[in-house]
């Protein structure tokens, strides 16, 4: 009923090279039935923190066994429509609920890394709002952490805003980065300096393409006077390289046009 992938990609790197759990218009199981045979690991997207949108145990130990079968491994992306920094106390605890849950929920598949959104929703970028900010945050992280769940495993994702925001929250926890070059593209930070800063702590790169202010595209869609500096980057990495991209199309593009440049 899907196109599938054309090659195994599987080892072709010095990196695992994955994708994400929505490629086909259809369920998570289905789409890593389909991915599975070509890429290394899969980035399982829960971006919506509802029960009825999270996998069922018995999904849970469907995608354990496929790992098994086809030689994969996973990533979690939670939720992003919940925010550990909102300013009443009574959500953020309900979103720390939510959160240990999807984590107890996704543990029997040893997931890579649980990728973590910080937002800022304020529309000014005042001194005193960040510090409220990054008050509220660290004393979230501080809270979940204590639940039992090992700092490392939590990789903080690049946004919108400077991630020297978070960076000592990240640090004095002892948490993981996630650096998104689409995100950095995007919003105009220098994607080498950020690497050389943080590549030590990162077990993930969401890699997709940028153009005209709008991410997650097929890679081919990058910035030219982007490409080398990713490659570059991509060269000294053996963590994850996740293409961020959400439609077997830009997936297949991406693919062929990292084998293109790589090559080079």
């Amino acid at each position: 009923m899907y196109p599938s992938l054309p090659k195994s990609y599987k080892g072709l790197y010095p990196f695992k090279l994955g994708t994400t759990s929505y490629i086909y218009p259809d369920y998570i199981i289905p789409n890593v039935k389909m991915l599975a045979p070509y890429l290394d690991e899969i980035e399982l997207v829960l971006f919506e923190s509802s029960s009825d949108s999270l996998p069922s145990k018995e999904e849970i130990k469907g995608l354990s066994l496929m790992a098994n079968e086809f030689d994969i491994s996973y990533n979690i992306h939670l939720p992003t429509d919940i925010s550990l920094s909102d300013p009443d106390p009574l959500i953020r605890r309900n979103v720390l609920e939510t959160i240990k849950n999807v984590i107890d929920l996704t543990s029997p598949l040893s997931p890579t890394t649980y990728t973590l959104h910080l937002s800022y929703n304020e529309t000014l970028f005042k001194k005193e709002n960040v510090k409220n900010w990054q008050e509220i945050v660290y004393k979230s992280m501080r809270q979940l952490l204590a639940s039992g769940i090992k700092s490392k495993i939590i990789s903080i994702e690049t946004l919108a805003y400077p991630f020297e925001w978070v960076e000592k929250i990240i640090t004095d926890l002892n948490l993981s980065f996630c650096i998104d070059i689409g995100h950095l593209i995007k919003h105009g930070f220098e994607l080498e300096t950020v690497f050389n800063k943080f590549f030590k702590v990162t077990p993930i790169i969401h890699l997709h393409g940028v153009e005209n202010h709008h991410d997650h595209l097929s890679l081919d869609r990058l910035p030219k006077k982007k490409i080398e500096p990713v490659i570059r980057i991509l060269k000294r990495f053996t963590g994850v390289v996740s293409l961020e991209v959400f439609s077997y199309d830009h997936l297949n593009a991406s693919l062929l046009f990292l084998e293109k440049c790589w090559q080079k």
